[in-house]
């Protein structure tokens, strides 16, 4: 701890000195971040004056041509490079791209997703990078929404601590910097809409979407970014409340807050909340935004804003003080220990590719299995459908695919697997046929469809076992891209029953950005496995998967729709609703939150509590044993939820309070325990103060969110 404080000490230090040499000129050039793909003759102005704080979207050895102004400036303060690397530094071809976060959220499994960000920092670093915008911290409650697939899913507790563990990865040796996004309640935004306004309550957010900025905020992140949207017609642009007030000084946040792309602009001519630049600079400042992201004209426009006396130098200097201390952790300031960073080779190496098929592996999830799977050593297989061999469909949203210009005819690196790639290799001995069958598109599919659907028909029709894969593409997710329907669209279910008439064993492998209506077409599929946006190697993991060389040992973090129009579909809704279902849709969603099937059968017995009694301030234990009552070694997701039963405020159906992964051998007994705080089973109410109320708990103990072992507490 002393070295510790000893270190801040001299890195304030060195940031007054800084500080108090600059111009004014200087201070608000470290307040702007410009984008590589911006207009070429304003960013070349920019990065000779060798002022400006961060640069977003330059890759490899262009960041060179940006140092060496800064390095030869006034006071020499290189600047931050950015990247999006949602997924593995994806942005760069030949580097490692993992599953979305969506399907990394199905693993469960804290200690791989911050490998996860280990690896992905380690080849950002490798690149001349410092700084990953990531993890998304928004929760997926609204499948309309373009974005889910950047979530890890719509559970706070699950949010919380993957979200924690990322960041612990992408920040460890001080490597890159880390950025929470989008901060606050923008997965929200009414109507799945992005960027749209938020009809949300504060006690809504305090009970639901704050725990993963608190989670982040407690592991040191560096950074935060503020969201587009508003909250209650608020822009978080200019919210000092939720800015300053909560986020820096509540929840201790003492790294830097950057605005989302182009938000100063959009408060003038999208929000209309201010009248110009420079009133939208005064405001955003004073609500607590460190630095800009992409709007040049910010720059002029903050300069004239603080030479007015709009924007005290008392605010310049917090934020700029916020940014080079960031710059210090890594080690970009002038007398700082400097990073080691990591060779070129690193990017894309084997370690990080065994890494990746560990996440892909333990991300795929079997929704259905009427016992076709495995498949074991069968002699031929159909391998059918319209994402069986298309990268860009795999990869999903922010990849070399669609970022940072979309390019949706980019040639892949030879070390993706697609599904057909997959296939063919595992099942080496067997006959493998392919047809595309159909495309992802509404309406009119072109002259060929028919002739693409009896192909597929026909190659079916001549194998073992059909592959069906199926799915959406990134026309209709990613962002800017919500649907107003979570469908498999154009002819995929046609393709499905056609393929299920001439064949008995049809196993469907969804690559997807999000939950998709399947209630009319699991009939016609003898297993259904989910994959999401699976990465690089998710094709060889899945093939390994259905011929039964691995388990299956994913979760859904995510909440299947009944039917479409009926969401919101997350678990923890409240109960009282007159009817309780929707009179045209199956009440039973057979695919919701926590749910996963595997090789191995688990049989779990009733939980039992330390005690049956505690105090408020007290805690008790939850054991449970799960037993794997099969011959095949499995790893089990053990998930703990609870429910206040008598409640002033509504509460949930039942809510997440912990989950454990752990591996179970065929024919072994593991006893799983939770220590259960009292202090945590609590709610805010109508004055979003944090109340534990005396009286009856339930708590429910389940491996598939669908059947739950219960047990009582009371609490004095």
């Amino acid at each position: 701890m002393a070295n510790t404080a000893a270190r801040s000490a001299e890195v304030e230090k060195k940031i007054d000195e800084i500080l108090s040499k600059m111009t004014i000129e200087e201070k608000v050039g470290q307040m702007q971040q410009l984008a590589a793909n911006m207009d070429a003759a304003k960013l070349d102005e920019y990065r000779k004056m060798g002022t400006i704080g961060s640069f977003l979207h330059v890759l490899g050895n262009d960041t060179q041509k940006y140092i060496e102004p800064a390095e030869k400036s006034r006071l020499g303060i290189k600047p931050i490079f950015g990247i999006d690397a949602i997924h593995g530094h994806a942005l760069l071809k030949g580097a490692t791209v993992f599953p979305s976060q969506l399907a990394a959220a199905c693993t469960f499994d804290e200690q791989l997703v911050e490998k996860m960000g280990e690896v992905t920092a380690k080849e950002v670093a490798a690149d001349g990078l410092d700084w990953v915008f990531s993890p998304v911290l928004c929760m997926g409650r609204d499948l309309r929404w373009g974005r889910i697939d950047e979530t890890f899913g719509e559970d706070t507790e699950v949010v919380a601590r993957l979200g924690a563990a990322i960041i612990k990865g992408y920040q460890k040796d001080g490597l890159v910097a880390a950025c929470a996004k989008h901060y606050i309640a923008y997965g929200e935004a009414t109507g799945g809409r992005d960027a749209y306004d938020s009809q949300v309550t504060e006690r809504r957010v305090r009970e639901v979407l704050l725990k993963p900025f608190k989670a982040a905020a407690d592991a040191e992140v560096m950074s935060v970014m503020t969201a587009y949207g508003s909250i209650d017609g608020k822009p978080f642009t200019t919210s000092r409340k939720w800015l300053t007030d909560i986020l820096k000084e509540e929840l201790g946040f003492n790294g830097l807050i950057v605005t989302d792309w182009d938000n100063y602009k959009a408060l003038v001519h999208g929000q209309r909340v201010c009248e110009d630049l420079c009133e939208a600079c005064k405001d955003g400042i004073l609500a607590g935004n460190d630095m800009c992201m992409y709007t040049d004209v910010f720059y002029n426009a903050a300069i004239e804003a603080v030479k007015n006396g709009e924007i005290p130098m008392s605010a310049i200097d917090d934020s700029v003080r916020r940014i080079l201390r960031m710059k210090a952790r890594l080690g970009l300031l002038d007398g700082m220990p400097a990073r080691k960073l990591p060779p070129r080779s690193v990017i894309g190496c084997a370690e990080h590719v065994a890494v990746n098929y560990e996440v892909a592996k333990e991300s795929a999830v079997l929704l259905k299995n009427n016992g076709v799977l495995p498949l074991g050593n069968v002699k031929s297989v159909a391998v059918i459908g319209p994402n069986a061999d298309d990268v860009g469909a795999q990869y999903g949203d922010w990849t070399y695919y669609s970022h940072p210009n979309p390019n949706p005819q980019a040639t892949p690196k030879d070390e993706v697997y697609t599904l057909l790639k997959g296939v063919r290799e595992v099942f080496g001995d067997a006959r493998v046929t392919y047809a595309k069958g159909c495309v992802i598109e509404d309406g009119d599919c072109g002259a060929d469809s028919d002739k693409a659907m009896d192909e597929a028909v026909a190659c079916a029709k001549a194998a073992d076992v059909a592959v069906v894969v199926i799915g959406d593409r990134l026309k209709y997710n990613g962002e800017g891209k919500d649907v107003a329907q979570p469908i498999l669209r154009g002819r995929q279910i046609e393709l499905l029953k056609r393929v299920k008439a001439v064949n008995h064993k049809v196993v469907a492998v969804l690559v997807n950005g999000k939950p998709l209506v399947l209630s009319e077409a699991e009939g016609y599929c003898d297993a259904i496995v989910e994959t999401f946006n699976g990465g690089d190697m998710c094709g060889l993991a899945a093939a390994r998967l259905i011929k039964g060389e691995e388990n299956f040992g994913g979760k859904l973090p995510i909440s299947f729709p009944c039917g479409v129009g009926s969401g919101p579909d997350y678990y923890n809704q409240y109960d009282y609703w007159h009817g309780g279902r929707y009179a045209d849709v199956k009440h039973e969603n057979p695919y919701p939150f926590g749910f996963g099937l595997s090789y191995s059968r688990f049989e779990y017995s009733a939980p039992v509590l330390s005690a049956g009694k505690a105090k408020r301030d007290g805690a008790v234990r939850v054991s449970v044993t799960v037993k794997n009552a099969s011959d095949v070694d499995g790893k089990e997701t053990v998930q703990l939820y609870f429910r206040d039963r008598v409640c002033k405020m509504l509460t949930p159906v039942r809510k997440l309070l912990d989950f454990k992964k752990v591996f179970i051998g065929a024919g072994e007994s593991k006893t799983v325990t939770f220590d259960v705080a009292v202090a945590d089973l609590g709610y805010y109410d109508e004055n979003c103060v944090y109340t534990v109320d005396a009286g009856a708990f339930d708590f429910y103990v389940s491996g598939d969110g669908i059947n739950f072992g219960h047990a009582e507490l009371i609490v004095e």
